[in-house]
């Protein structure tokens, strides 16, 4: 099948990666735009943990205060000041405040749940999956715990634009678009209520 530069186009502007990323997934995909579109998140995550060990030299804070009432601030960390001052990379900076603003998250991420927090929830959950049977106790329990603490955890949020991603999957994406490590080093949100 041929690959038009319309299709590329399109796809381009579905996942926002490089142009020669998309016609590549496209090619891969046979010219199928909903294949190509599977291929590119499939490599955006891939293109994520390869870059995981780099370090962050660079980042912009982005914030959002919505009706004055409810603020949040994020640093969101790169490796280069060349990305750092991308327009479209401190736009992410700010949606993920906004993100913060609206979800209230504890945690970035699950490895920061204190051992207390998982601990308490626990003994909440285990009256519940006592009538369980003995094999299935254990994968109950840790599929209620994540669903627990997904909306805690704000890498494991829905993403409040299009809750079809994750802020880990917009994180990962990120990555792939700006080709260098990029994370979220710390929030804080402030509120009136």
């Amino acid at each position: 099948m041929e690959i038009t530069t319309q299709s590329i186009k399109e796809l381009r502007d579905m996942t926002g990666v490089s142009v020669m990323q998309c016609k590549k997934a496209l090619m891969e995909a046979d010219g199928d735009l909903a294949k190509a579109e599977v291929i590119l998140k499939k490599h955006s995550a891939a293109s994520a943990e390869k870059k995981a060990d780099r370090s962050l030299a660079a980042g912009a804070i982005g914030s959002y205060i919505h009706d004055g009432a409810v603020g949040a601030m994020v640093l969101l960390s790169c490796e280069t000041d060349f990305v750092a001052k991308n327009p479209e990379f401190m736009a992410l900076a700010r949606e993920l405040a906004m993100q913060v603003a609206a979800t209230n998250p504890t945690y970035i991420v699950p490895d920061e749940i204190a051992q207390e927090a998982k601990e308490a929830a626990i003994s909440v959950f285990e009256k519940e999956v006592a009538d369980k049977p003995g094999d299935m106790q254990a994968k109950i329990m840790e599929g209620k715990l994540a669903s627990y603490f997904r909306d805690q955890v704000l890498l494991e949020q829905p993403f409040i634009k299009d809750e079809s991603k994750t802020v880990r999957n917009l994180l990962n994406e990120a990555t792939q678009k700006f080709g260098e490590r990029v994370e979220v080093s710390r929030f804080a949100r402030l509120s009136t209520r």
